[in-house]
C-alpha cells in the first residue's frame, strides 16, 4: 500500500522559509552588517575607475607634482590656487568669438598664464619648462572657429606684463623687448616661446642683483653713487659677461656672481685713487647700464 507525502501546514512552511532567508543573507553580508569583501572591492573598483574615466586621477596627480615642484609654504592655499587657474587651459573653454567677451578671456589667459610661470623659479629647468608648456597651450587654446596656436601679439604682451609685474624700469627693458618680440601676426612657436620668457626672467633678476650692487656703491645721504666708482664696476661686470662664450641668459647670471670682493675691491681702490670731480650716476642710469650688458648678449628673434 502506497504511502502518500503528507503535506506540511502552511505554519511550518513560513517556519522553514524564515530559517534560509538568514542563511542566504548571511552569504552576501558580514557580521558588522557590511557588503561582504567581493562586493566592497567591487564597488572601490569602480569608483576607482569613474574617477579615471573623468579625469580626476590625473589632474590631483598633477595638482600634487605642482605641490612638490613648488614646496610652497602654504600647500592648501597654493592648491586653492592651482585649481583657480587651471580652467582655461582646454580650447573647450574658448568659445567666446566676439569681443569684449574674447578680449575679457584673453587676459585672463594671460594672467594664468603669468601665474604657471611663476611657480617655479627658472634655475629648476624641468619645472620652469614643463610649466612654460602649460602657459604655451593655456595661451594657444582658441574657439571653435579658429585654429589653435600663438601668435606674437599675445607672445609680446605676456612679456611686458611680466617686466611690468617685475618692477623693473621700463627704459631698462624696452631695449630687451625690442630684441625679443615678434610681429602681432607671427606664430610663435613653443623654443622661441621658452627663450623669451627664460630671457625676461633671468634679466630682472640680473637687474634686481645689479639694484643690490648699486646700493652698495651709493652715497646713503645723497642716495647717489661716485661715477668714477659705479663706472669702474659696470667695465668689471662687462669683463666677466664678455669672458662668457655662452649664450645661455642662465650663464649671463653666473658670470656676474663670479665677481668676487677682491675684484670690485680692487677696481673700485682704482676709481677712488683716479677720482676727478664729475657728476654722480644715479640708480636708475646704472641699472641701465647694467641691463645694457646683459641685453647686448641675447640674441634676437629670428
Amino acid at each position: 500500500m502506497d504511502v502518500l507525502p503528507v503535506p506540511l501546514p502552511s505554519a511550518k512552511m513560513a517556519a522553514v522559509e524564515k530559517r534560509r532567508l538568514p542563511v542566504a543573507q548571511a552569504a552576501n553580508f558580514t557580521g558588522s552588517g557590511r557588503p561582504g569583501v567581493s562586493r566592497a572591492a567591487a564597488t572601490a573598483e569602480s569608483e576607482e575607475d569613474f574617477l579615471r574615466q573623468v579625469g580626476v586621477t590625473e589632474m590631483l596627480r598633477a595638482a600634487l607634482l605642482k605641490v612638490l615642484e613648488a614646496r610652497p609654504e602654504e600647500p592648501i592655499a597654493f592648491l586653492a590656487h592651482y585649481f583657480e587657474n587651471m580652467d582655461l587651459r582646454s580650447p573647450a573653454n574658448g568659445g567666446a568669438g566676439e569681443p569684449p567677451g574674447q578680449l575679457l578671456l584673453q587676459q585672463q589667459r594671460l594672467g594664468r598664464a603669468l601665474w604657471h610661470l611663476r611657480l617655479a623659479h627658472h634655475s629648476q629647468r624641468t619645472a620652469f619648462n614643463n610649466n612654460v608648456g602649460v602657459a604655451y597651450e593655456c595661451l594657444s587654446a582658441r574657439g571653435r572657429k579658429k585654429k589653435p596656436g600663438l601668435d606674437g601679439r599675445t607672445y609680446s604682451e605676456l612679456l611686458k606684463r611680466i617686466c611690468r609685474d617685475g618692477e623693473a624700469p621700463e627704459e631698462v627693458v624696452a631695449p630687451l623687448l625690442r630684441k625679443i618680440q615678434c610681429r602681432d601676426h607671427e606664430a610663435v612657436p613653443l623654443a622661441v616661446f621658452r627663450a623669451g620668457m627664460l630671457t625676461c626672467f633671468v634679466l630682472l633678476e640680473f637687474v634686481a642683483r645689479a639694484g643690490a650692487l648699486y646700493r652698495l656703491l651709493e652715497d646713503p645721504g645723497l642716495a647717489v653713487a661716485d661715477r668714477h666708482v659705479g663706472q669702474a664696476v659696470l667695465d668689471t661686470l662687462e669683463g666677466a659677461l664678455q669672458a662668457s662664450d655662452d649664450t645661455t641668459p642662465a650663464r649671463y647670471l653666473e658670470a656676474g656672481s663670479r665677481l668676487g670682493p677682491d675684484s670690485l675691491a680692487l677696481a673700485m681702490d682704482r676709481a677712488l685713487v683716479a677720482q676727478r670731480p664729475s657728476a654722480p650716476m644715479t640708480r636708475e642710469e646704472f641699472l641701465e647700464k647694467a641691463a645694457a650688458l646683459f641685453i647686448a648678449k641675447v640674441k634676437p628673434v629670428g
